[in-house]
């Protein structure tokens, strides 16, 4: 039976204490017991159903945990206060001194600066490699190798992992394979081609509203609890605990993610056409010319489409400033970072998301100045927003450049 992760998460049922149709939430810091054994019981783990303080576990955090494990297949889930907050814990939970990781080299900035600037000072290492490449990426594994880390759709270039390939490399060696999969949520459900850790940035598509930093980790119990121990567990000791409050925000807003990256994905194809067919230099995985559209084909819950997130390259990052100020001007986007929002964002990575990398690794893997990210928005006329865009392209003159320099 196809795997369906929308169904997944609306045959979860939650009443509120009084009889709401959505969960009461836990707006406390800290739980009383009745007795000072379950107290000491809950301390130990030992006690299901009892909380204690909020930084350990909450109601409400539980509630939209529950909701994005249905979502991507896996036993359980940890949410947190950030992507970030989600990304750091599992690394360090499964590396210790003296480990490696093999990690895409497109990645998002604030991952790829963790990697390359700051687990060195625990002795993890890391080695960035091609990660469409699979002999690159099993050549690079080494005896101390503990995870082979990526993004389904990578940030911001938009290469697609061969999950499938890496997880059967991921078990040759004994690994763990995480994948962030924030930009592809419900196109993509990375354990059942093998992952073993899901990790989401919630604050993009799967919240939708640019008004909530947070994020997950999917897994098995036993990994998430290890998370979770008060004497070891990462997430537990480096506190990046998600408010309740905001935790009830996003689980309402998950019951509608399937409509909205529906309309993601189906703007994103036909900009992305339109583009493509006006000679602009663009990459987005449902183009036939993307060089890995049968995978993302192949991988794809087919009735989410291949996400709103596309590229152009205009040619330099004159061009696209330019552009960008004139389109937030014309009100087809705003000049921001992130994504998943109702509107369309867009952003130079080079210059801002991705400017954790070095320029001579940006000019490596492929990210010029010209590149603009687009995350695009849930425009109900997309014919008239591409007319608007082609008109601000036309106005400066990007149409023929591009073309001369094709």
């Amino acid at each position: 039976m196809a795997f369906k992760p929308a169904n997944n998460i609306q045959d979860l049922q939650y009443f509120g204490e009084f009889g709401g149709v959505n969960p009461s939430i836990s707006d406390s810091s800290t739980y009383t017991f009745l007795s000072a054994k379950t107290m000491f019981d809950t301390f130990e783990g030992n006690a299901d159903g009892c909380y204690l303080y909020s930084r350990h576990s909450s109601p409400s955090n539980l509630y939209l945990g529950e909701a994005l494990a249905a979502m991507e297949g896996t036993e359980t889930a940890n949410v947190t206060a950030s992507g970030m907050g989600a990304i750091t814990p599992v690394i360090l939970q499964l590396c210790g001194s003296g480990d490696h990781v093999v990690s895409s080299r497109t990645i998002y900035g604030g991952t790829y600066a963790f990697l390359k600037n700051f687990t060195p000072r625990m002795g993890i290492n890391t080695s960035f490699v091609d990660i469409t490449k699979l002999d690159i990426v099993e050549a690079s594994i080494t005896k101390q190798t503990k995870i082979i880390f990526c993004e389904s759709v990578s940030n911001p270039l938009l290469e697609v992992a061969d999950l499938k390939g890496l997880a059967q490399l991921a078990r040759k060696y004994d690994l763990k394979l995480v994948v962030d999969n924030t930009f592809s949520p419900l196109s993509i459900s990375p354990i059942q081609l093998g992952a073993d850790i899901v990790i989401h940035s919630l604050t993009k598509f799967i919240n939708g509203s640019s008004d909530t930093v947070g994020g997950v980790v999917c897994g098995s119990q036993n990994f998430i609890n290890d998370l979770r121990n008060v004497n070891d567990g990462a997430c537990m000791l480096l506190g990046a605990t998600m408010d309740s409050l905001r935790a009830a925000s996003v689980l309402k807003n998950l019951r509608t993610l399937h409509i909205r990256m529906q309309q993601h994905s189906k703007n994103g194809l036909y900009l992305a056409k339109k583009f493509e067919a006006d000679g602009l230099r663009t990459v987005y995985p449902g183009l036939e010319s993307h060089p890995s559209h049968e995978l993302f084909k192949s991988m794809m819950n087919p009735q989410y489409g291949f996400g709103g997130m596309l590229t152009i390259d205009v040619g330099s990052l004159e061009k696209a400033n330019e552009l960008m100020e004139l389109m937030q001007k014309r009100n087809l986007g705003y000049l921001a970072v992130s994504l998943g929002f109702y509107k369309t964002l867009f952003s130079a990575p080079g210059s801002s998301t991705s400017s954790e990398i070095p320029e001579e690794e940006q000019k490596e893997m492929g990210l010029s100045d010209g590149l603009i990210r687009f995350s695009i928005g849930l425009d109900a006329d997309i014919q008239r927003t591409y007319e608007m865009m082609r008109a601000c392209m036309e106005e400066l003159n990007i149409l023929n450049d591009t073309l001369e320099t094709a």
